[in-house]
């Protein structure tokens, strides 16, 4: 087998996809999650105003209307949180987003004060935070918010990791990252586009570019520049098909350096040297 194929496998991705058979199968996945486990509540999400926290959120809020419809009652939410540091630059697509998925509630909590004074604390340690590690810190702060939310209202955290992210290890470790549930893991960047195009959503939510924007030196940093390479490029691999031989070296570099990534915190029993 080769990595490529190794890498498919593991991610499940497949080369073509029914666009309805997908999005049935992530509210499928959440409903049963929740049907199986009676304390949860919902669902919290953060919204970037971009492809994939949209994708997740119309999932999402779709599973949540399917529920309560089954329930006979508003029984289930899913919590939608704003999380911009400061003043977000494309925050009219983060509310175009907010509305397209409708969510059952929303909040909006600046991260700004609380992501500064740890930078600030770290600094009077004598550790001094550069622009890319400061971006990791909001990452993190972002999902610590999250799970504050949900412990608050018996909710679970979902992620939006795909396939495209997973394989380049492209987000922070338990920041965006550290989920509960991941509902479009197995998708690549170009099948998320058919999901949102079935599922009628504005055009520019997802043909927008897609930046993690989390430096300040480079703000909106286009991810295919971060990477050295474009999702085009990173879907045809994760499809299986024949890509630039300098492409996959980039995208197979990206995936064995991230692999821990994509494991849980390594124990003695872990054979983490093979």
């Amino acid at each position: 087998m080769t990595l490529q194929q190794q890498i498919i496998e593991e991610l499940h991705v497949l080369p073509t996809i029914d666009a309805q058979q997908e999005i049935r199968k992530s509210i499928d996945f959440l409903k049963e999650y929740v049907q199986r486990y009676s304390f949860v509540k919902g669902f919290v999400l953060g919204i970037s105003g971009g492809q994939d926290s949209t994708l997740t959120g119309k999932l999402t809020q779709l599973a949540i209307d399917e529920l309560n419809a089954e329930a006979g009652e508003s029984k289930y939410s899913f919590w939608a949180v704003r999380l911009p540091y400061g003043v977000q630059v494309d925050e009219q697509d983060c509310q175009d987003a907010i509305d397209y998925i409708n969510p059952t509630k929303t909040y909006t909590v600046n991260i700004k004060n609380a992501v500064d004074a740890s930078v600030k604390a770290l600094a009077e340690a004598g550790i001094v935070l550069n622009d890319f590690v400061k971006g990791n810190e909001k990452a993190r702060e972002r999902m610590k918010v999250q799970y504050s939310i949900a412990a608050m209202n018996g909710a679970v955290v979902i992620g939006t990791d795909h396939a495209a992210e997973a394989i380049t290890g492209f987000y922070t470790k338990f920041g965006d990252g550290g989920a509960d549930l991941m509902p479009i893991f197995r998708l690549n960047k170009r099948q998320g586009k058919q999901l949102l195009a079935e599922l009628q959503c504005p055009e520019h939510l997802y043909m927008k570019t897609p930046t993690a924007d989390l430096e300040e030196n480079r703000p909106a940093l286009p991810d295919e520049a971060a990477l050295g390479i474009s999702y085009d490029q990173i879907d045809d691999y994760l499809e299986g098909k024949e890509i630039p031989e300098i492409a996959r070296q980039i995208v197979e570099g990206h995936y064995l350096r991230s692999q821990h990534k994509r494991h849980m915190p390594i124990t003695i029993f872990d054979d983490f040297w093979k």
